[in-house]
């Protein structure tokens, strides 16, 4: 039930996504319907195989539903062409893996900035985000460190940082904490939340862990491509 209060950041209606195989069709996703509210930690639950990672991609747009729809932001992506998702991937929405993906020969810093080059911010606005992020990440120390040089956790931290670059209405992350260890994994976690609270960024984040569903402000849960039940939906 939405409230009208609470405008929904993430609006998934009707959504299905199928995949053709040498026996027929064989659904990913079967007629997804949810509202995520703006400015919350929202949590994806589900075993492997069970269609997490099709939703993310769908509402993330990098791939395209066989029915339904998605809006973000009261906006209608499931249209739009590919030029105009890549564009809304650049400005509206940022995503972390399990793989850190950073850039080995940049440093900290420069890999968090590359969103801003590619948006050809100017050199000031550039720096003054980066030091602004490495600080919220608590990296600030590390800025001219490679990769390499840097623990699990802290690429992580990096990653992160460079997701929200360009200030993102909408941060998807798939597993983040699947390469870390408990620690490391409880610390990003709460830096997820803390960002949540102070950068006006919804998340959605896919994991398995009990503890990131417990203290999340909504909780979904697939099985075999269909939602189960939710828990803070609007």
């Amino acid at each position: 039930m939405s409230d009208a209060t609470t405008p929904a950041m993430i609006s998934v209606q009707n959504l299905g996504r199928s995949y053709p195989t040498p026996a027929g069709e064989v659904p990913a996703l079967r007629g997804v319907t949810f509202d995520i509210p703006v400015g919350s930690f929202a949590a994806l639950a589900g075993r492997s195989g069970s269609g997490k990672t099709t939703l993310l991609n769908c509402i993330g747009a990098l791939d395209l539903p066989t029915s339904g729809r998605v809006q973000i932001g009261g906006d209608e992506i499931t249209t739009l062409s590919e030029a105009e998702r890549t564009r809304l991937r650049r400005t509206r929405i940022s995503f972390i893996f399990q793989t850190f993906g950073l850039l080995p020969m940049l440093s900290a810093a420069e890999n968090v900035g590359l969103p801003l080059r590619l948006e050809r911010r100017t050199t000031a606005e550039r720096q003054s985000r980066v030091r602004h992020l490495l600080e919220l990440v608590g990296l600030s120390d590390h800025a001219d460190q490679r990769p390499a040089e840097l623990s699990g956790g802290q690429q992580q931290r990096v990653a992160i940082a460079r997701a929200l670059a360009n200030t993102p209405q909408l941060l998807i992350a798939d597993e983040p904490t699947g390469q870390l260890d408990a620690e490391n994994g409880e610390a990003i976690l709460d830096l997820l939340r803390t960002i949540v609270r102070t950068e006006g960024t919804t998340a959605l984040i896919s994991t398995h862990d009990p503890r990131v569903q417990a203290g999340a402000d909504v909780t979904l849960r697939l099985a075999d491509g269909v939602l189960q039940n939710g828990r803070g939906l609007v």
